[in-house]
């Protein structure tokens, strides 16, 4: 066996042998045959799988994730190599690749892939995840009877991927698609009146909820604020902004923040006109402004499809009224919202939704909490940003244990990651440099739809289809004079402008497209 740190004259000795054999392609299968890498243990040659490029980087050895052994792709010098089986007697359709993977992190290009299928190659990268495995996968539309499965990498002297527990699922016309691929637009009314346009990828001036429609995107949020200071973000521009989106053929999800600005987990200020209320009549306060606004959607036409009882509440909402410290009060609170949501509309979901996706720990305790309070909700929601949150495969395990012990689907109701470290305007950036080297994303277009592929991916992978989807926190929050963060400061900036969907000439980014995979 060659371990990942194997002498470079170890290896030079297995090259010398190994390019006198000729790889031929693996065993026609409709499905991976060895997909764990373990039917003859510690080799250069896995059974069923062939190797070109510098073919003494491919490898078998032990510690693999579930069985023995793992696929290794390092060398001691600069190395570019492609682990492969092609898949005959395919059936036409839509077939998922799924692997896990981890990675020591800057390899020029290293990633999974399906191609020679019938169409462009569909690839999904490695992220950087050092010891932890995480699960990526990517989706293909087959149209010829093979499909050849590529795990390949391009490094410099001692990168290493780590690969294992490889699968290909789908076929027959079928193929996964969450129900929901959505995105946070609530802050394009108020970018639109101050002058924001938008473009498509080639140019042409648009709707941006269009563009987003035509990308993929099937589900817009919007969050609402009681009484803001600027007046963005309240009723009245809610109910603007949701006939445009029905218009679309869009479903809605409306975000109580039961606050007058932002409300997370590091703030749950209550609405100024809320603040001297007892425990009686903010539970009244807030049945009714929930009831008025869903009503007044209803009314228009533009019914709610689902609905948060508050925004990142880890710490509970209205503090320090209905604070985790007091689980009684915060119960009798989201219950009211939920109660008033059903009263409208009895088919509108309710979701709770917190923040850390992935702390399964603090996710336990809360929903624990709320459920042995009989809080109704029907949905569980969580924010994931990789940069804040932890590795991925912290908010795959969350997932899918939320998912299992609750019986709920899940949805990711907030990621973003940014296509630049440059700023557009003087507000400083949220997203920046050392985001980078924590998530292992490149700040560039690419990058950007990685990260946003990888989270997809991750809730596609929730077991018996409870991964109900993913929205992009404002993919149309564009650096616009006027349009800043702060309610209360007309001067304020944009933080988040790197993180959009729309690059610094509003034109659509690739990362759109991860909408419509």
């Amino acid at each position: 066996m060659l371990s990942r740190r194997a002498p470079l004259s170890a290896v030079l000795t297995v090259l010398a042998s190994v390019l006198l054999w000729p790889p031929s392609p693996a065993i026609g299968a409709t499905t991976v045959t060895n997909p764990g890498f373990e039917s003859n243990g510690a080799t250069q040659t896995p059974a069923s799988w062939s190797e070109t490029g510098t073919v003494a980087a491919s490898k078998t050895e032990a510690g693999g994730r579930s069985g023995s052994f793992r696929l290794t792709h390092w060398a001691a010098s600069a190395y570019s190599v492609e682990t492969q089986q092609t898949l005959t007697g395919l059936t036409a359709g839509s077939y998922t690749l799924s692997a896990w993977v981890r990675s020591g992190g800057g390899q020029a290009a290293a990633y999974v892939a399906l191609r020679n299928c019938g169409g462009a190659q569909a690839q999904a990268n490695i992220p950087l995840s050092s010891n932890t495995w995480v699960q990526v996968s990517v989706t293909a539309n087959v149209t010829s009877s093979s499909c050849t499965v590529s795990i390949f990498s391009n490094a410099s002297a001692n990168q290493w991927i780590n690969v294992d527990d490889v699968s290909v699922t789908g076929g027959g016309g079928g193929g996964q698609r969450l129900q929901i691929m959505g995105g946070d637009v609530s802050s394009v009314k108020k970018n639109e009146d101050f002058g924001g346009t938008y473009f498509t990828s080639t140019g042409t001036r648009g709707d941006p909820l269009a563009i987003l429609k035509t990308a993929g995107m099937n589900y817009a949020r919007l969050k609402v604020w009681v009484n803001p200071a600027d007046g963005y973000n309240n009723k009245a521009r809610v109910l603007t902004m949701a006939t445009r989106i029905k218009a679309q053929g869009m479903k809605l999800l409306i975000d109580f923040h039961y606050s007058d600005s932002w409300a997370d987990p590091g703030k749950q200020v209550k609405p100024a006109a809320w603040a001297n209320l007892s425990l009686a009549q903010l539970n009244t306060a807030v049945y009714n402004h929930t009831f008025d606004v869903l009503n007044s959607l209803k009314n228009q036409g533009t019914t709610a499809d689902m609905v948060q009882i508050g925004n990142e509440i880890n710490p509970g909402m209205l503090l320090p009224t209905g604070s985790t410290s007091n689980w009684a009060n915060l119960a009798q609170l989201l219950t009211s919202g939920s109660n008033a949501a059903k009263a409208v509309s009895a088919s509108t979901l309710v979701m709770l939704h917190l923040a850390e996706g992935g702390d399964n720990a603090t996710f336990r305790w809360w929903f624990d909490n709320a459920t042995s309070r009989g809080v109704p909700f029907d949905v569980i929601g969580a924010s994931y940003y990789c940069y804040w949150h932890g590795p991925l495969s912290g908010l795959q395990a969350n997932l899918n244990d939320m998912a299992a012990r609750y019986g709920k689907p899940v949805v990711v109701a907030e990621t973003a990651y940014g296509f630049t470290l440059t700023q557009k305007d003087s507000e400083p950036n949220i997203f920046n440099s050392s985001h980078v080297s924590t998530c292992g994303y490149p700040a560039t277009p690419q990058g950007q739809a990685d990260a946003f592929r990888a989270v997809v991916n991750a809730v596609k992978a929730v077991p018996n289809g409870r991964g109900m989807g993913v929205f992009y926190w404002e993919p149309g929050w564009t650096a616009v004079t006027g349009s800043g963060w702060d309610p209360t400061n007309p001067s304020s900036g944009n933080g988040w402008e790197n993180q959009a969907l729309f690059d610094y000439n509003s034109r659509a980014l690739q990362g759109m497209s991860v909408f419509g995979q």
